[in-house]
């Protein structure tokens, strides 16, 4: 044999070696072939993720989703926090979406004195509130006291800005009420002078 008819069977003469012809790829084609690998799997691993996303659990019902915002309220105003905010929004606006990373850190901050609620303006069973709070636009915050009461809410959205300065503002009307309000001692508490 010689090297022309060797490499007409897709055997290349260069990896003869004494006991015949290794069929492989040269090193160029073999990394394109290796990545070529890498992202097959990756794209195989990506459709599994799509198929367990496919198969997880839809979402939630608007009777269903209405339900779990008001028991949220509803935690909420039990857990007797000095204030609970409340947050008109809609599924479709832009800017309620683009504020929902801001009030998760709000939350967050001043979770120890604030409960943050979420209601959507479309659903059927906030009605009540919307008409009792009178929400004509979204996004909206409602701040509300210890008791449910409301105690002040945000104006129109103009912009992100206007609405972010609207949300300081009503925590920031919290201060001077948290500063007021003094912690009260149950019966069970005893000074250390009291017995003597």
């Amino acid at each position: 044999m010689d090297g022309k008819e060797k490499f007409s069977r897709g055997k290349w003469p260069w990896e003869c070696n004494g006991e015949g012809c290794r069929v492989g790829m040269p090193w160029l084609f073999q990394s394109l072939f290796n990545a070529g690998k890498v992202i097959t799997s990756l794209a195989s691993n990506n459709s599994q993720i799509k198929l367990k996303a496919a198969a997880a659990p839809s979402k939630l019902s608007p009777e269903e989703q209405g339900e779990a915002e008001e028991r949220a309220l509803a935690l909420a105003l039990a857990t007797k926090k000095e204030a609970t905010l409340l947050e008109f929004y809609s599924p479709r606006c832009r800017l309620c979406a683009s504020l929902a990373n801001t009030v998760a850190e709000v939350e967050a901050k001043n979770g120890e004195w604030l409960n943050i609620v979420m209601a959507d303006v479309e659903n059927k069973a906030w009605l009540p509130e919307v008409l009792q709070y009178d929400i004509k636009y979204v996004p909206c915050f409602v701040l509300l006291d210890t008791y449910g009461t409301a105690l002040a809410k945000t104006g129109t959205p103009a912009s992100r800005l206007h609405v972010l300065t609207g949300l300081s503002y009503l925590l920031e009307s919290m201060w001077p009420i948290r500063k007021a309000m003094k912690p009260v001692q149950s019966s069970d508490d005893t000074s250390p002078n009291q017995g003597r």
